[in-house]
């Protein structure tokens, strides 16, 4: 029970930084920052752009240029790919 005042203040500060982040908003300083690396944090933990463009109300091509900006190195495209890969790769087994 005495994490109480610590979980009420995280939500307030998520619910502070949500109203910051309104659609179409600058994110700029601090903000910015705190922006970027929570975004890197779940992006690497697996969450898509688009999972996150659409968890912070933002557009694919800010959540995109958040992320390059951080240094994440984005995942590739997944699906069926055609090309010499598939192919060296059915000659080696």
């Amino acid at each position: 029970m005495g994490d109480h005042g610590i979980l009420t203040d995280h939500l307030y500060e998520e619910a502070r930084v949500a109203e910051t982040l309104k659609k179409g908003s600058r994110v700029t300083g601090a903000a910015r920052e705190k922006l970027a690396a929570d975004l890197k944090k779940k992006y690497d933990s697996g969450a898509s752009i688009r999972a996150l463009a659409e968890e912070t109300g933002r557009s694919y091509g800010f959540v995109h240029r958040m992320l390059s900006e951080s240094g994440v190195n984005l995942r590739g495209r997944g699906g069926a790919t055609r090309g010499k890969g598939k192919a060296t790769a059915a000659a080696g087994s």
